[in-house]
């Protein structure tokens, strides 16, 4: 948080192909080294193989996927007289696309199916039916801020 002036965000260009900003987010997480070609022939592929398997648009369940993931409420740690409390917190709604992207990826990566554009394929695909390991991990999230909701008034 600087002191003098707010940063500016930075304006992330729609993706090319589908004219998406979502999708172009979804791409710069995806990366790596700098690869984005690579990155993008990893989930237009992905949208090849969900447009076959589920037989709709598959920006469409990209972001109804995406969608189901976000988390609406998280904890975070604060310290208040020698002990540290998990106090819950709204997530900001930039966050909330953050987190659901990288969620949807780390999952992704430990699906069993063999290439990454099958793994990412299926977890949109579960994701959008609210199923699979990233609906999973913001189920534990929002428990684990239900449970410590006592701490609430310790907030930010």
């Amino acid at each position: 948080m600087p002191r003098r002036r707010e940063i500016a965000k930075r304006v992330i260009l729609p993706d090319p192909k589908y004219k998406n900003i979502l999708v172009a987010k979804f791409v710069n997480n995806l990366l790596k080294e700098g690869k984005k070609s690579i990155a993008e022939s990893i989930l237009y592929g992905a949208f090849d193989l969900i447009e076959k398997k589920a037989k709709e648009s598959p920006v469409e369940l990209f972001e109804r996927a995406v969608n189901n993931v976000k988390p609406v409420i998280e904890v975070k740690s604060r310290r208040v007289g020698g002990s540290t409390y998990q106090v819950p917190t709204e997530v900001a709604a930039s966050r909330r696309v953050a987190l659901a992207i990288r969620w949807i990826i780390s999952n992704a990566k430990d699906r069993a199916e063999k290439t990454m554009r099958e793994k990412l394929a299926g977890e949109f695909i579960d994701a959008a039916n609210n199923r699979g390991g990233s609906i999973k991990k913001r189920e534990s999230v929002h428990k684990m801020a239900e449970a410590n909701k006592a701490f609430a008034h310790y907030r930010f």
